[in-house]
C-alpha cells in the first residue's frame, strides 16, 4: 500500500508547499477500500452468533453502523512542542467528525452550572444540536461526584465528545487524571463566558473577579453559546507532546474518498501554519491510517526543491569563497615564498662566508703542521748524524 511520490509542489505566492490534491485523494481511496474490505469480513465472521445473543460490545463493533476512524500520522525533524499540551489546540475542518444525531456530548462548564443549564434549555438554542447535550455538569460537582478512578472510567465511556469551559479546563487535568487525557476523549476548550463590552471594548474584571470566577462566572447568550459548540464540533482536535511524531484524526470509513482528502487538506495546512514550528521546513513526512490499519505513507513531505536550491547557493557561495581564499592564500603563498627565498639566500651566503674562514683557518693549520714538521725532520737528523759519529 505504500507509496513514495511526493505530494508536494512549489507555488508563486504563500507558502513554498501545498499537498497534491490527486495524490491524496488516491491513497485516501485506497485506504478507504481496504478499511471497507475489512469491515465486511468482521461482518461475515461476526454473523455466526454465539448463543449468548447480540448484546456484546464486539458484535456492535462489527456492525455496518460502526465505524473505523481514520488519523493522520505526521513525522516532524524536530519536536513540535517542548512539553505536553494538555489543551488541545483545534483546526477547523469542511467535514465534521461529530454529525451523527445520536452523538452524545458532555459539558463540563464553570460554577454555577445551572446558569449552563437554562442557557441550553432557552427556546432559542437550537434543538438539533440540545438533543446531543445528554450530561450538563459543574466543575465542582464533577470534582465532588468522580473521585473514584471507576467512576471516571464510566463516565469516559458514556459519553463521544466531551466539551469544557475555557475558564476551568486546565483544572481538569488533576480531576480527571489519565483515564481522560491518555484517551482520544481529552476535553475540548469552548469559549462560553459572557464577555462585558462598554463602547465596543472589553471590560478587564478586576482581581477579585478573577479570585472568585467559579461563584461569579457568567455565560454567554443562547446564539453564542450554540455558535461557539457547533464551531467546536466542525473542529479537529490536536493533541500535541513532546515528540517526532503526532496523529489527528481526520475522518472515518463512512467518508467519501474526496471528504477524507478535503479534511487532510484542511489539517495539514493548519498545523503547518498553526502548530508546527517553522511549518513545512520541520515536516519530514506524513500517513494516513485505520484505527486498526498499517500506516499508509502516501508521500515524504521533504523540502527537495529548497533544499536543491540551497545547496546550490550554498555550493556557489562555497566556491566564490574558495575562489577568494585561493587568491589570497596565493598572495599569501608568494609573500612567504619572497621571505624564505630572501633568508635562503642570506643563509647561503652566510655558509659560504663560513666556507671561506674554515679554508683560509684550514691553510693556517696546514701551514703550522707543515713547519712543525720539517723543524721535527731537521731535529732528528741532528740525531741521527750524532749518533753515526
Amino acid at each position: 500500500m505504500g507509496s513514495s511520490t511526493a505530494v508536494t509542489t512549489k507555488v508563486a505566492s504563500g507558502s513554498p508547499y501545498q499537498l497534491d490534491n490527486n495524490q491524496v485523494q488516491r491513497a485516501s481511496s485506497a485506504l478507504l477500500r481496504h478499511i471497507n474490505s475489512n469491515q465486511e469480513e468482521k461482518e461475515k465472521n461476526a454473523s455466526k452468533k454465539t448463543l449468548i445473543g447480540d448484546d456484546d460490545e464486539s458484535d456492535a463493533e462489527d456492525s455496518p453502523l460502526h465505524h473505523e476512524a481514520v488519523w493522520l500520522v505526521f513525522t516532524t525533524k524536530k519536536h513540535v512542542v517542548d512539553k505536553n499540551r494538555l489543551k488541545p489546540g483545534k483546526i477547523s475542518i469542511p467535514h465534521s467528525l461529530n454529525s451523527s444525531p445520536s452523538l452524545s456530548i458532555c459539558l463540563i462548564t464553570a460554577d454555577p452550572q445551572r446558569s449552563m443549564k437554562n442557557v441550553v434549555a432557552d427556546p432559542s438554542f437550537p434543538q438539533s444540536l440540545s438533543s446531543r447535550i445528554n450530561t450538563i455538569i459543574g466543575f465542582s460537582k464533577l470534582k465532588a461526584r468522580y473521585q473514584s478512578f471507576e467512576s471516571r472510567r464510566q463516565l469516559l465511556s458514556e459519553h463521544d465528545v466531551f466539551l469544557a469551559d475555557d475558564r476551568i479546563i486546565m483544572r481538569l487535568v488533576q480531576t480527571l487524571g489519565k483515564i481522560f487525557y491518555q484517551s482520544s476523549k481529552r476535553p475540548i476548550p469552548i469559549s462560553v463566558a459572557e464577555i462585558e463590552k462598554v463602547d465596543g471594548k472589553r471590560v478587564k474584571k478586576d482581581q477579585k473577579k478573577k479570585d472568585n470566577r467559579e461563584k461569579e462566572s457568567s455565560f454567554a447568550s443562547p446564539a453564542i453559546v450554540a455558535k461557539e459548540i457547533e464551531k467546536t464540533l466542525h473542529c479537529a482536535p490536536v493533541h500535541l507532546a513532546p515528540a517526532t511524531t503526532a496523529a489527528v484524526r481526520v475522518g472515518s470509513s463512512k467518508f467519501t474518498p474526496e471528504q477524507l482528502a478535503a479534511n487532510v487538506d484542511a489539517v495539514v495546512k493548519g498545523l503547518t501554519e498553526k502548530f508546527v514550528t517553522k511549518g513545512w521546513r520541520n515536516i519530514k513526512a506524513v500517513h494516513i491510517k485505520g484505527a486498526n490499519t498499517m500506516a499508509m505513507l502516501f508521500g515524504l513531505l521533504v523540502n527537495s526543491l529548497e533544499d536543491k536550491n540551497n545547496k546550490k547557493r550554498k555550493s556557489t557561495g562555497d566556491g566564490e569563497k574558495l575562489l577568494e581564499g585561493n587568491k589570497k592564500s596565493k598572495k599569501a603563498k608568494s609573500a612567504e615564498e619572497e621571505d624564505e627565498a630572501s633568508s635562503a639566500a642570506a643563509r647561503k651566503e652566510k655558509l659560504q662566508r663560513q666556507k671561506a674562514k674554515a679554508l683560509e683557518d684550514g691553510d693556517d693549520t696546514s701551514n703550522k703542521k707543515s713547519e712543525k714538521a720539517a723543524k721535527s725532520d731537521s731535529g732528528s737528523g741532528k740525531k741521527k748524524r750524532k749518533s753515526t759519529s
